[in-house]
């Protein structure tokens, strides 16, 4: 749970930095690596499952 509270916190960080300096490229970065990592985290323990898909 603390784990989401920090994700969480940095998240609101990286968009009030976003929205502070009109630098609005950054948030589909984040949102793309965020996907990333999810897919890699959760594929480990689905192996087979992602290697019928490619």
């Amino acid at each position: 749970m603390r784990l989401l509270r920090h994700l969480g916190r940095l998240l609101k960080e990286i968009l009030s930095f976003a929205w502070h300096h009109k630098a609005w490229w950054i948030v589909p970065m984040v949102l793309i690596l965020l996907l990333l990592a999810g897919i890699i985290i959760f594929s480990q323990s689905s192996a087979p499952f992602i290697y019928t898909l490619f």
